[in-house]
């Protein structure tokens, strides 16, 4: 038995890469439940297992007594001499009382309880490979159906993939391996639980970090991402060096990149959208290539209105609403988008004319400005303090009369788009 259980205990160690050390405090606790129902009532027995031989031995703890009253608990002081030759009445002694052939009786009873043991180290290994990889991406082979959720083979262990995770347009077969993000690790009375998607706006982010070098070494940011699985996507990027085009270096030459990501997800289409700061042109960004006539911004309630010639307005809000349902989604704001002729032309407001010059705002500054994103008058809404002490050349004291001119020209500029629409209304009513 002895020699078993040391091969036994190598093989796990190699095979499974549990520590020895476990294996034998779970084969000691194991022996010891089974020692105590067939070893009487001494509740002070402990095993002691012999990592380099195997052997196992059992010891009871009895206390040094002139006259035994209870066989179980005492021992003699001469029978105590006879293992510690300083043992003295009222001393504890820790006396072995190992029974014949108890090696192969307790593997037999314990036989459960061990693989219990094992089972849960197993677990707690598998567990901790994973608990950090939550937002990885993993491969793994599709093995069955329960209830509505695939158990993925992941090789040491086994995912599952909820049926609210499962692509709509995908189609899951038995032996077919695929690529899974981790949404979720936690445990369960079945042992550790690995949640997986293939629906998650995470699995696209992660696609692009393995498949766009630059974003993996941080030459090229991913600032938002909104999905609809199986259908579209959008992610926004942006640069940190002027001489990379982000958009670019997600494209790949001739598209390679993000067709490698476009196969991945079985068709599903991907627009990447250059990310401004600027929400005015970030959003006109996002619903390219449908050409904006004007956007109006209430900030309290991050929510904005678009509006959009006759001819836009189906490329605009896309098939079923969907371009806009993802636009809104990636900027973060609601939004609502109205064709040119819905809207009252009292209630209208800055066109898209290009930003050129703003009384007493050196021309430089102008420029930064229009650089940063802000292209229009109505763009300046959105402008705040941070952004002009971001400029070069523009100190603490200089930046709020930059910025009160910046704003009483956006202010001016307002009136006077509405005094304009007012009088346009008014000319169409006379006409009319």
């Amino acid at each position: 038995m002895n020699g078993e259980l040391l091969t036994v205990l190598e093989h796990l160690e190699r095979e499974k890469r549990i520590k020895r050390e476990v294996l034998i405090q779970a084969i000691e606790s194991s022996i010891l439940t089974a020692s105590k129902k067939r070893l009487g009532k001494n509740n002070d027995i402990s095993i002691k297992i012999d990592d380099k031989t195997g052997e196992i031995k059992v010891f009871a703890s009895f206390e040094v007594v002139k006259e035994i009253e209870d066989e179980n608990g005492e021992i003699t002081l001469s029978e105590a001499k006879k293992i510690n030759p300083k043992a003295k009445i009222g001393d504890m002694i820790n006396k072995e009382i190992t029974p014949e052939n108890f090696g192969r009786i307790a593997a037999q009873t314990a036989k459960q309880v061990i693989i219990q043991k094992i089972r849960e180290a197993e677990r707690e290994i598998v567990y901790n490979e994973y608990k950090d990889r939550i937002g990885d991406i993993v491969n793994g082979i599709i093995r069955r159906n329960e209830r509505g959720a695939f158990i993925i083979d992941l090789g040491r262990t086994e995912g599952i993939l909820p049926s609210k995770e499962q692509c709509p347009t995908e189609d899951y077969a038995n032996g077919y391996r695929m690529r899974f993000y981790i949404v979720d690790v936690r445990t369960s009375s079945r042992g550790p639980e690995i949640v997986l998607s293939r629906t998650h706006p995470g699995f696209v982010e992660r696609l692009f970090e393995l498949e766009v070098p630059e974003i993996a070494e941080g030459t090229v940011e991913i600032k938002a991402v909104s999905r609809e699985p199986g259908y579209r996507s959008k992610i926004a990027v942006t640069s940190t060096l002027d001489k990379v085009d982000s958009v670019g270096a997600c494209v790949g030459l001739r598209g390679e990149r993000v067709k490698n990501i476009v196969r991945e997800l079985n068709g599903e289409k991907i627009d990447i959208v250059r990310y401004s700061p600027n929400i005015s042109s970030f959003v006109e960004n996002a619903l390219s290539p449908a050409k904006l006539k004007s956007i109006r911004l209430d900030e309290s309630a991050n929510t904005m209105t678009i509006i959009v010639p006759e001819d836009q307005f189906s490329l605009a809000i896309g098939k079923k609403g969907q371009n806009a349902r993802l636009t809104a989604k990636l900027v973060g704001w609601k939004i609502d988008i109205k064709r040119e002729g819905d809207v009252d032309a009292v209630t209208a407001f800055t066109p898209k004319v290009e930003l050129t010059s703003i009384p007493g705002v050196p021309d430089k500054i102008v420029a930064d400005l229009i650089a940063a994103g802000f292209k229009t008058p109505g763009d300046l809404d959105s402008v705040d303090l941070d952004v002009i002490k971001s400029f070069k050349g523009v100190g603490e004291k200089t930046a709020p009369k930059i910025y009160d001119a910046i704003k009483a020209f956006a202010s001016k500029e307002k009136s006077k788009t509405k005094l304009d629409a007012l009088i346009a209304e008014k000319s169409k009513e006379i006409n009319n």
